[in-house]
């Protein structure tokens, strides 16, 4: 068989256009998958190898991204509060309780304003244990973001009122202090503040005093 063709077999004649279907017929290849995150969804080698480590969670990252537009923000999900819940209770993606259609809908509050980053972990987790949906749960639960800019200010001037040595401390070069006042309005909102109208109204109130 090495040395001269054996009479018995014919020769195998393969058509380009069969081996052109077969090839496009294969799924995406690990390393091919992980090349176009990285080039086309701007994530870093480790994400990349990360999310493609299995088809399955490559699936669910897709299946989210597809929902939600941001590849960035749910690969830092799905690699941050996914993988923790998994890894806790020893369960492969497969028998994820948030679905991805779920995670993409919770993100999307967060871009909305709806809640805050910090609350969405506290939607997440109960979404987690069964309790239901993500508007089910920011209603059920009174999560919905303060963005009413009278209430956030009246919070701030409660807050400076109660923290005279830190207002001391933020207006003598103090940077750290006015960190400390940011906690504080969250706090007294019990985090449902507007991160960013809670900044922009201290610094008003700070400034203009």
């Amino acid at each position: 068989y090495r040395y001269f063709p054996d009479p018995d077999l014919p020769p195998l004649d393969v058509a380009e256009e069969w081996i052109e279907s077969l090839v496009t017929g294969l799924p995406e290849l690990p390393h091919a998958k992980r090349e176009r995150y990285m080039r086309e969804w701007g994530l870093s080698g480790y994400d990349a190898a990360t999310l493609t480590s299995s088809r399955e969670l490559a699936h669910y990252f897709e299946a989210t991204v597809a929902l939600y537009a941001d590849p960035k923000q749910c690969a830092n999900w799905v690699m941050g509060e996914v993988a923790s819940g998994l890894n806790n209770e020893g369960i492969g993606i497969e028998q994820c309780p948030v679905s991805p259609v779920s995670l993409a809908h919770l993100l999307m509050r967060v871009k909305d304003g709806t809640i805050s980053g910090k609350i969405a972990k506290e939607v997440f987790q109960a979404i987690w244990r069964r309790e239901g949906e993500v508007d089910e749960i920011i209603e059920k639960r009174g999560l919905r973001q303060i963005s009413d800019t009278g209430a956030i200010e009246k919070i701030v001037d409660e807050v400076l009122a109660a923290n005279a040595s830190q207002v001391a401390d933020y207006r003598g070069g103090k940077e750290k202090a006015f960190n400390s006042l940011v906690g504080q309005v969250m706090k007294a909102s019990k985090g449902k503040a507007n991160p960013a109208q809670v900044s922009e109204i201290l610094r008003r109130r700070l400034g203009g005093a």
